[in-house]
Order: C-alpha cells, then structure tokens, then sequence
C-alpha cells in the first residue's frame, strides 16, 4: 500500500496550550485507527504540521485538518507519495518550537518530501530540518 505524506502551515486561532493538547490527543486517536504519523510544530502563533499514511487515512485526516476551527489561512506546502514512511514513531505528537525553527522548516525544501542523504547534493530539505527537530523529542 502506498504511503502518502502532507505538510502545511497555518496560523493559530488564539488557543491555550491546554486546547493545544487536547487537540493532538484527539488526533492521536483518529491516526491511530487512520494509519497516520506525524509531527505538529507550533511557535506561540504558527503551526506546521507534518502527516504521512495509507492514501484513504490520510486523505481523511487532511479533512479534519481543513474543517478545524482551530487555525486559519492554511496554506499546504506539498502533498505526495512515499516511498517509506519519514516519521513513524507518533500517531500524532507537538512540539513547541520559535518562531525562527518553525520558518527555517516552512521555508527549506518540501520537494518530494526528500532527505539530504537521498544524493541530493548535499542540500539540507525541510524534511532534515523537521528530523533535526524531532530527534531529541524521540529520547524523552
């Protein structure tokens, strides 16, 4: 079954961490049952999420995403298939990032949801600076 994988950012509708939290937990729960991992970046005002899975998982997680209150002015930075799954290790997981990490993630490479050891000639993608902020979140 092909793996499937999007990444967006959107701007906060004004939540409380707390709210923040609980929204994850119930993105948990229907990823788990859906297929889907991913990571939710926020910086107090932003978010950037990233969500891979099966292509029916996915497309039904990216409905919830869409149809969320929760955030506004969504804007979907590439949307694809994989070979292999990038993140697998959460069903959903956030982590709070500054405003500078968030940007250096929205802005670097989303192209075919590459890695630099991909024989990209070295360039660092967007999917390197989402790992390079995931790793230390994986020991705790």
């Amino acid at each position: 079954m092909p793996i499937r994988a999007a990444a967006y950012v959107s701007e906060s509708a004004d939540l409380d961490l707390g709210k923040i939290d609980q929204i994850v937990s119930d993105a948990a729960a229907f990823n788990l049952q859906a297929g889907v991992t991913g990571v939710l970046l926020f910086d107090g005002a932003r978010f950037l999420q990233y969500i891979e899975g099966p292509e029916d998982g996915l497309g039904v997680a990216l409905q919830r995403v869409y149809g969320a209150t929760s955030h506004q002015n969504v804007i979907e930075l590439n949307r694809g298939r994989l070979g292999r799954r990038q993140f697998p290790f959460w069903s959903m997981h956030w982590i709070r990032v500054d405003q500078m990490a968030l940007g250096k993630v929205a802005i670097s490479d989303w192209t075919g949801f590459a890695r630099a050891g991909e024989d990209l000639d070295g360039r660092i993608t967007a999917v390197d600076q989402l790992s390079v902020i995931v790793s230390p979140h994986l020991m705790a």
